[in-house]
Parts: structure tokens; sequence; C-alpha cells
């Protein structure tokens, strides 16, 4: 069984710039896909404080880091210790996300797709997007929890990642 280590603050800060589909089967898939692009442009923002609203803070973040195959870990963030930290966030962070699948059940959605990410100008890993989503009360779709793998840089193409050239890692 996987190692689970709970950590106070997420190491990799996340911003995207998404790939999205063209078509979305109904208004709510759009609108939910909608909340996840605004939430990586918070994550993208030089406002520190926008990112927590787009978030519930009670959610958690989960790291699936495979970086190293022989010793998976999973790493436990809570969105709340997270946002506290934020602040702190230095560099030039970059990831591209493709939407490949946005699931709609009432208030529940799911956002879930590969995505790669940079830091300063450099691919550091890639993985797979799972974003879970609530909507509240006032309509507005908010991420509850999310989780990601995260792969080398060798291992993108693999992982869905098919806009990288795998043939340069």
């Amino acid at each position: 069984m996987r190692e689970m280590h709970k950590i106070a603050a997420l190491g990799l800060a996340l911003t995207a710039t998404p790939v999205l589909a063209e078509d979305y089967e109904t208004p709510d898939h759009r609108a939910a896909a909608d909340a996840v692009t605004g939430f990586m442009a918070a994550i993208a923002s030089d406002d520190k404080t926008e990112l927590a609203n787009h978030m519930v803070p009670e959610g958690l973040i989960f790291v699936h880091n495979q970086m190293d195959p022989a010793n998976p870990r999973v790493d436990i963030v809570p969105v709340a210790q997270h946002l506290e930290r934020w602040a702190a966030r230095t560099g030039d962070y970059a990831e591209t996300m493709s939407y490949d699948h946005v699931l709609v059940s009432g208030d529940m959605a799911q956002v879930w797709g590969p995505y790669s990410f940079t830091y300063n100008g450099a691919l550091t890993h890639c993985g797979v997007n799972s974003i879970s989503l609530v909507r509240g009360d006032d309509g507005a779709w908010k991420v509850g929890n999310t989780s990601f793998t995260m792969v080398a840089p060798d291992r993108c193409y693999e992982v869905g990642a098919t806009w990288i050239d795998h043939h340069d890692h």
C-alpha cells in the first residue's frame, strides 16, 4: 500500500492554460469547465487572495507523487493551509490541461484530464488532474477537492500530455 503523507503546504504551485473541448453536453457541463478555468486563472494570478474565491476551504488536495516509480506516495494538503501559504509563492509557474472528461450530476461535477507543468519555463512534470466541484446555494461552482498524479517529464506522453514532444525527454 502506498504511504500517505499529510503535508502543510503544496510544494508546487499550480497554474493552467486549459485546452478545452469545443462542445459540452449541457450548460452545466460548460459551467463546471468554466469554473475550472477560473480556478486555473486564479492560480496564475498575481492576486494571491483570488484562489480562495475558487476553493472550498474545508477541501483537500491529494498529490499522487510518482516521480520516483519505486517509491510512489500520496501527500495530503488541506486547502485552508495551502491558501494560507499561497502568499509565499515565487517563480513562474505554468500548467496546461486538457479537459478530457467533464461530468455533472446535480450539484456535483468532475473535470478530469492530463496536464503538463513548467517552472520558470522548464518542464518539471506531467500527470492527470481530477478536480471535484461543488455547486453552492448561489449557483457558483467551487473546487471541493483536487487530486493529481505527478510523473517525470519522460512520461508526459504516456499520461496523455500529448502536446509534449516525448522524443525530447
